[in-house]
């Protein structure tokens, strides 16, 4: 239903309940913490001793020590090891040739512990009847002393260095020690050899190579020559062939030739378009410039001013001025005859250069032939120059190694790139089992688990969880029905419905009500909290939604002693407040559904009787008046009585409409003030008393049974007020 919720209450998690509920079972918990401390001392007690050395070794680039200024610039230039190189290293020191020689070199066959090894455990025995582990008498025995030896041995690069750690474990401290002092000097030794037998093989194959590599060298040069010299591939000093060179300069003074055309073209008609258009061409570059014309403009200005002077003087027909007009007018058809010959001067630039750029196309059609014959020659020569380029780096690759292969023959030029930085030494304290460290862990890990396990039940019962802000329109209804029913409690006592009753407040449950407050402010006229105050006191249902909008009320409970009347005038202010804007729901609590009837579409809608009988979801039961924006919570059509043994669970329900809603307004009916406190625990509820026709006597008494019991805002609501313009009353009925 669009528009009912807007909002939320969630659920979080109540810390304090979880600390509380473990710390009353600490008992408990602190006999599982001291029986996990007891069980890890005893068996760490029960487990033989085994102790633990290491040595470590540092990898690095290492020269000769009799090539002091060659070889140390040689070692500063050469790259640092990486994480690979550290790595396969240590997966060397791993090998089971190194091992074999250790375990040959400290005679670990007479050992008793590594014979101890064939001996197998319980489990292993398992393992092999299920056939998931072969079984060690099948193995060869030096795999077995394999296995044994790789079982104590542990080989690790030491974080972000070039170190690595070798470290052996043995129920034999001596041994422990020796074992990696042992591995490190057989590394070693293996090192240094490695790079002696591989400095005289390079050697030995690199020479036969270097000269069969001279010979196909020196071919592949004459190669590239005869080819050159036989297509007349010339090399030029950007190293292209002649004839891409020509076609290159033909083609930049054809461009230029074709702009010089152009421009000649575009002066030559621009002359003429300023002769057909009658404009002058003094402004023209070409005209201007011509000394004829200028001089020719230097005798018209003449004419024109004394044409001018003399006109002043003499008569049009004098002869003096026939003859400067005839002069005037044969000095105009020489410049007429100038500027044509300047148009033709410019067309024959033009042509020319045409016929230039037809020489150059013809020119460089044959060159691009040229060239086009010259790049299919240089195909071939390009693949036998990078053949004789890549014979040439590979003897100088070759000739560099064997000068250096050849340099490091000797013993002495060739030790390891490793070397001992720390020697194992023999343990004093065992390595395991640490008892004092088995003890403590054990101890925590009793103490959290228990923790946990306690924490999760709180969790999963629902004790810990507590309501928290809004959330989403959607899920208002489901978790506020989810939190109404996890904390209802079931009553004990049935109750027939044999007639409606006045309000559904006053069907008996078996909880008492609130306590009454010992002590109330007197009962006087005077302490009537009304809504808006005038000369005279207005307490009409538009003084009432005014009231309750402007001063932010959230929830107001309608008392109506005069039955069905009353809840018409509490439905009128319900639709008062929704004509004002305000988001509200009314909520029928009466005996006889009153408010029901007048605003529901049909008498069948579930309501608050079936949401406390869990019969039906929160969402359905919130339904919108046919005659306004207002919402409705029905009485609905489960039995009363039964639903009233959730009447414990009504706060929860108005607080869920309170976060969707700005006013919750309950219709009560002609309830009684214990039947009113098991809606809200809280006292500053308004509390309105619909009475369309007040009775002093009946409104003082109601007033005083309220103030009685601690509820200090109490509303009379009178009815209609009669000067309001009745086209925007609505028809209650």
């Amino acid at each position: 239903m669009s528009g009912v919720n807007n909002t939320q209450q969630d659920v979080d998690i109540d810390l304090a309940q979880l600390f509380r509920a473990v710390w009353r079972r600490r008992l408990r918990v602190i006999a599982i913490t001291l029986a996990g401390a007891c069980l890890a001392f005893a068996i760490a007690k029960l487990v033989s001793p085994e102790y633990r050395s290491e040595t470590r070794i540092l990898i690095e680039q290492r020269a000769p020590a009799f090539a002091a200024t060659t070889t140390n610039n040689d070692a500063s230039a050469a790259p640092l090891l990486d994480e690979l190189n550290i790595a396969s290293q240590v997966q060397i020191l791993q090998s089971a040739d190194l091992i074999k020689q250790v375990i040959t070199n400290l005679k670990l066959y007479d050992r008793p512990e590594f014979a101890a090894a064939n001996n197998n455990s319980a489990f292993s025995t398992i393992l092999v009847k299920l056939h998931l582990k072969s079984a060690a008498a099948d193995k060869a025995p030096e795999e077995r002393m394999l296995d044994a030896f790789t079982q104590r041995l542990q080989v690790y690069q030491i974080n972000s260095s070039r170190v690595i750690g070798i470290s052996f474990t043995s129920r034999d401290p001596a041994l422990a020690a020796s074992v990696p002092n042992a591995m490190a000097q057989v590394y070693l030794s293996m090192q240094s050899g490695a790079k002696l037998d591989s400095n005289s093989e390079a050697t030995r194959w690199l020479e036969p190579e270097i000269a069969n590599l001279r010979e196909k060298v020196s071919e592949a040069e004459k190669k590239v020559a005869d080819y050159r010299s036989a297509n007349g591939l010339l090399q030029t000093s950007q190293n292209t062939n002649f004839a891409t060179q020509q076609l290159a300069d033909i083609s930049n003074q054809l461009a230029q030739v074709r702009g010089d055309k152009a421009n000649a073209e575009a002066r030559a008609q621009a002359v003429r378009n300023a002769l057909s258009s009658g404009r002058s061409t003094d402004t023209l570059s070409d005209v201007a410039g011509s000394v004829a014309i200028q001089r020719l403009k230097a005798t018209e200005s003449g004419l024109e001013s004394q044409i001018s002077d003399l006109s002043t003087s003499l008569m049009e027909g004098h002869p003096r001025l026939k003859s400067l007009r005839a002069q005037l007018a044969d000095i105009r058809q020489q410049i007429n005859r100038e500027t044509q010959r300047i148009i033709a001067s410019i067309d024959n630039e033009a042509k020319v250069a045409q016929l230039r750029e037809q020489q150059l196309l013809a020119q460089s059609n044959t060159l691009k032939t040229a060239s086009a014959r010259a790049g299919e020659d240089e195909v071939g020569l390009n693949a036998l120059e990078r053949e004789a380029a890549a014979q040439r780096q590979l003897l100088e690759t070759y000739l560099a190694r064997y000068r250096e292969a050849a340099s490091r023959a000797d013993k002495n030029s060739s030790p390891a790139d490793a070397r001992i930085v720390s020697t194992a030494v023999e343990p004093v304290d065992p390595a395991f089992p640490k008892i004092g460290p088995i003890v403590v862990v054990a101890a925590v890990a009793s103490f959290l688990l228990s923790s946990i396990v306690i924490m999760l039940a709180e969790l999963f019962s629902g004790r810990a969880l507590r309501p928290v802000g809004p959330a989403r329109e959607e899920e208002v209804s489901e978790e506020a029905a989810t939190t109404v029913q996890s904390k209802a409690r079931v009553e004990t006592i049935t109750v027939k419905r044999a007639e409606a009753p006045a309000s559904l407040l006053s069907v008996p449950v078996a909880e008492p009500p609130e306590p009454v407050a010992e002590t109330a402010p007197p009962v006087t006229h005077e302490t009537v909290d009304a809504p808006v105050q005038t000369e005279e006191e207005d307490f009409s249902i538009q003084s009432v939604a005014d009231y309750l909008i402007d001063n932010g009320s959230r929830l107001a409970i309608a008392i109506s002693p005069t039955g069905d009347e009353g809840s018409t005038a509490t439905v009128m202010l319900a639709r008062t407040i929704a004509d004002a804007g305000s988001r509200v729901v009314l909520v029928d609590m009466t005996g006889t559904g009153c408010p029901s009837r007048l605003m529901a579409e049909h008498d069948e809608l579930p309501g608050v009787t079936d949401l406390l009988c869990s019969e039906t979801a929160f969402a359905d039961t919130i339904h919108p008046d046919r005659l306004s924006d207002a919402h409705l919570v029905p009485q609905g059509m489960s039995e009363i009585g039964r639903a009233m043994r959730g009447a414990d669970r009504l706060s929860l329900i108005l607080d869920a409409l309170g976060s969707a809603y700005d006013i919750v307004l309950v219709e009560c009916g002609a309830a009684e003030v214990s039947g009113v406190a098991r809606l809200t625990r809280s006292k500053n509820t308004e509390i309105i008393l619909s009475m369309p026709k007040p009775e002093e006597k009946q409104f003082l008494g109601a007033m005083a049974e309220f103030q009685k019991a601690g509820y200090e805002h109490i509303i009379l609501m009178s009815g209609w007020r009669e000067e309001h313009d009745p086209s925007t009353r609505r028809d209650a009925a």
